[in-house]
């Protein structure tokens, strides 16, 4: 059991640390997406309301 349990730590710690490297790369690669390609789409999704 003790040697168990540092085990069990150190796989939850990479799993985190796993889930917030994605979740930061995802974060910074949508909002190239959205800088880049998706703007004027985006914009105009905003604007849609207001004509209607």
């Amino acid at each position: 059991m003790p040697q168990m349990f540092p085990l069990n730590w150190i796989i939850l710690y990479i799993y985190f640390i796993i889930i917030f490297l994605l979740l930061i790369i995802n974060n910074f690669y949508y909002v190239n997406l959205l800088n880049k390609t998706n703007y004027t789409l985006k914009t105009n999704l905003i604007k849609m309301p207001w004509k209607w």
